[in-house]
């Protein structure tokens, strides 16, 4: 057991590291999983996103203001019910997203580097299954 504790842990480790050598426009945590998670889903209501990203409202809050000034988000009524907003990436928070993920090409090279066409499909299964899990793990908590 303490083997993979230590292998998530040394993991975890790198690809933050990874992720900040890519990050050139000094982004947030909170604020790249928002664009991260925005890129993915495409619309969401800040409900949604806090419960998605286990973060507080009020952290969500300041980091939705901040990606709005830097005009990679934009925010619209709900038809269904104009109390709530609907949240979005704009041409910019996509240009932003797709060149940090271009930056993580690196990360893609090293594994077919390090591992068999076999093991880059275990690979990718496992680490889908596990991180589905966390998440929903973590969304069970909002139920």
């Amino acid at each position: 057991m303490e083997n993979i504790k230590n292998a998530l842990i040394n993991l975890q480790c790198e690809l933050v590291a990874e992720r900040n050598k890519v990050n050139l426009q000094n982004i947030s945590w909170i604020q790249y999983d928002i664009l991260h998670l925005l890129s993915e889903e495409e619309r969401l209501l800040p409900s949604q996103i806090s419960t998605i990203l286990g973060i507080s409202r009020t952290k969500l809050s300041k980091s939705l203001r901040d990606l709005k000034q830097l005009s990679y988000l934009e925010q619209k009524p709900n038809v269904q019910d104009g109390r709530e907003l609907i949240t979005m990436l704009t041409a910019d928070g996509k240009a932003l997203i797709k060149n940090i993920e271009t930056g993580h090409d690196k990360l893609y090279e090293i594994a077919g580097s390090v591992f068999s066409e076999e093991e880059l499909v275990l690979f990718s299964e496992l680490s889908m299954r596990f991180s589905k899990a966390l998440k929903d793990e973590r969304l069970k908590d909002h139920e």
